[in-house]
C-alpha cells in the first residue's frame, strides 16, 4: 500500500508484522562501533513460557531491509521490550529497554538481563556479567532483586560505614577494566581503575581520590580510549577551587602519560560537558570521536540554572593537548543573527533556545540544531516554533545562522526529527516535520523538511507526509541518502516501513 510521498521513487519495504507471529514490541536502528548503520532489530513477544521467564522473537534486516537472521528466545519475565546495539565484536546486544509491570511483584522486581546475538550462526545466549570484590571475579548467573539488593546495601553501610562499589567492562583490546571505589553517601575515596587480561589476571592498577573527602577529591569522566592510550577528564576539588585536567593513561601498563591542563574552564560547563554528573545537551550525543581528536560540546553555564551559550572541548589525541572555545549569547556574533536573543538564551515570550541535535563535521567544525522551546507552566501547554541550524569554522567561530521558520505546536516537545551524515561526514542532513494550514484549502497537514548542508550549501525540500484513514507516518532513520517511512495502522494490522532515496 502507498499512501503518499508522491516525491520519493519506490525503494524496497517490509511488513513488520509479517516478519513473526509474536505480538509486535518494537524496533530500533543498530549502528556499528565507527556509527555507520548496520540494520535494523524487531522485537516480538509470545507471551509467559515459566514462572521466571517469557518468549520473544528478533528479526535482524539488514540496511537494505532484507531479513538476515531471527529466533525465538527464552527472556526474563519482567522484560517489557528490548533494545538492540551493536558491541565491538560485531555482536547485537538486546538490551530491556522497559518493564512489564504485568509480572512485577516483590520477589520479582530485578532488572532483567541483555541477551547477546552472535550472527555468525545465529546463536542468542544470556549476556554473562561479573561482580569483582577484592581481586575475585563472581559471574552474574541471576539478577538480584532490588528489594535484596537494597538490603544488602543498608547492611554493608551499616557494618563498614560505605559501600564498596565496582563495576566490570569488557574492552576489544583484550581482557578487562574494573573500576572501584567506596561510596560513604556524601563523597567517595579509595578509587582504583584495573586492567585484567582474558584469563582475569592483574596487568596493572591505577589508583586515585585514595583519601578523598567532602572538601578535597579527584573525579575521572571517561573520553575515549584507543589500542594505546584511555583519555579521562579529571576534576580535582581543593576546597573551593576547582582545577580539570586531560589524563591520559597508557592502556597497556597503566601509567600516567599525560596530564595537561585545561584552561579558563567554568566548572559547571566541565562538569556536565563530559557527562560526569550527567549531559548538559540530554539525551543528545554530543561528542564525536575521531582517529586525530575527540570533540565535544555542552552548555555553558554560568550555574546549575543558568545557561549563557555553549563550549566545545576539543582534545588532540596525538598531542593529548585541550582546547576550549565558547560562545556566548550576548555576543554581537550571534545577537546579530538571531533576533531578540538575550543573555541567558530567551529568545521572545519566554521561549528559550533548547539544543535538538549535534553535528560534528569531519573538518572539525560543528552545527548546533536548537529550537524555540516555551516548557509547560502551571497554565500553559509546552510549545515549539522556528527551528535554528547554528554553525562554526574549525575553531568553534561562528559561521552562521540559518533560521527555518515553523507553525506554533501546543503539547509537543519537538518537531525535529534526526540527522544523518552524507559524503563520509563532510555533510549532513537533517529533518523536522511541521504541521501547516494550506492557504487555500485551509486544510491542516503534516510536512516533512529534508533539510541538506553540502560544501556549506543549504538545501530544502518539502513533501507532504499526512495520512488518512487512522494511518500513522514516522519518519526514521535510513542508510546514508536515504530515509525510512514507517505507515501504521493499528485496527488494519498495517505495519510497513520502506526506504525512500532523498534527492540531493
Amino acid at each position: 500500500m502507498m499512501i503518499f510521498l508522491s516525491s520519493f521513487l519506490f525503494s524496497q519495504s517490509q511488513d513488520l508484522y509479517a516478519l513473526a507471529k509474536g505480538d509486535y514490541l518494537g524496533f530500533n536502528a543498530i549502528f556499528d562501533q565507527k556509527d555507520n548503520l548496520f540494520g535494523y532489530v524487531s522485537i516480538y513477544s509470545y507471551g509467559k513460557s515459566g514462572d521466571k521467564t517469557k518468549k520473544f522473537e528478533y528479526v535482524i534486516l539488514d540496511k537494505n531491509l532484507n531479513p538476515i537472521a531471527n529466533k525465538e528466545f527464552e527472556g526474563d519475565i519482567t522484560a517489557g521490550d528490548y533494545y538492540g546495539y551493536m558491541d565491538f565484536r560485531g555482536n547485537i546486544i538486546l538490551r530491556p529497554s522497559s518493564l512489564d509491570r504485568e509480572f512485577v511483584t516483590n520477589k520479582t522486581v530485578f532488572t532483567p538481563s541483555s541477551m547477546i546475538i552472535d550472527l555468525k550462526d545465529n546463536s542468542i545466549k544470556r549476556k554473562i556479567y561479573y561482580d569483582y570484590n577484592d581481586g575475585v571475579f563472581t559471574e552474574i548467573t541471576e539478577p538480584k532483586s532490588w528489594k535484596s539488593a537494597k538490603k544488602e546495601d543498608k547492611e554493608e553501610k551499616k557494618a563498614k560505614g560505605y559501600n564498596y562499589i565496582s563495576y566490570v567492562s569488557e574492552i576489544k583490546e583484550g581482557g578487562y577494566v574494573v573500576g572501584e571505589y567506596n561510596d560513604y553517601g556524601n563523597y567517595l575515596n579509595n578509587n582504583s581503575l584495573i586492567r585484567f587480561d582474558e584469563n582475569k589476571k592483574e596487568i596493572w592498577r591505577y589508583k586515585y581520590n585514595t583519601n578523598g573527602d567532602k572538601r578535597n577529591n579527584q573525579e575521572l569522566s571517561f573520553i575515549d580510549k584507543n589500542e594505546d592510550y584511555v583519555f579521562y577528564l579529571l576534576k580535582e576539588t581543593i576546597g573551593k577551587e576547582k582545577l580539570y585536567s586531560i589524563l591520559v593513561i597508557d592502556l597497556k601498563t597503566g601509567k600516567e602519560v599525560s596530564k595537561k591542563p585545561v584552561q579558563n574552564p567554568k566548572k559547571e560547563t566541565m562538569d556536565y560537558i563530559t557527562g560526569l554528573y550527567s549531559y548538559s545537551f540530554g539525551n543528545i550525543d554530543n561528542d564525536r570521536i575521531f582517529d586525530d581528536k575527540v570533540v565535544m560540546v555542552g552548555r555553558q553555564l554560568e550555574n546549575l540554572y543558568t545557561t549563557t551559550g555553549y563550549t566545545r572541548l576539543l582534545v588532540d589525541k596525538k598531542t593529548f593537548e585541550p582546547n576550549v572555545e565558547s560562545i556566548e549569547f550576548d555576543s554581537t556574533e550571534l545577537t546579530n543573527l538571531i533576533p531578540k536573543l538575550k543573555r541567558n538564551g530567551v529568545v521572545e515570550a519566554g521561549y528559550y533556545l533548547e539544543p535538538r541535535d549535534a553535528i560534528f563535521l569531519k573538518d572539525g567544525s560543528v552545527g548546533l540544531l536548537l529550537e524555540k522551546y516555551k516548557p509547560e507552566g502551571q497554565y500553559n501547554a509546552p510549545k515549539t516554533t522556528d527551528l535554528i541550524y547554528l554553525y562554526t569554522d574549525k575553531d568553534f567561530k561562528v559561521k552562521g545562522v540559518k533560521i527555518f521558520e515553523k507553525e506554533k505546536s501546543k503539547w509537543s516537545n519537538s518537531d525535529y526529527l534526526f540527522s544523518q551524515y552524507l559524503n563520509d561526514g563532510k555533510d549532513v542532513v537533517f529533518f523536522y516535520r511541521d504541521y501547516v494550514k494550506d492557504s487555500e484549502t485551509k486544510e491542516k497537514n503534516w510536512n516533512l523538511y529534508i533539510n541538506t548542508l553540502i560544501d556549506g550549501n543549504f538545501k530544502q525540500e518539502i513533501v507532504p507526509i499526512s495520512a488518512k484513514d487512522d494511518f500513522v507516518v514516522s519518519p526514521y532513520v535510513g542508510k546514508e541518502g536515504y530515509i525510512l517511512l514507517r505507515e501504521f495502522n493499528k485496527k488494519a494490522k498495517y505495519n510497513k516501513i520502506r526506504l525512500e532515496r532523498l534527492n540531493y
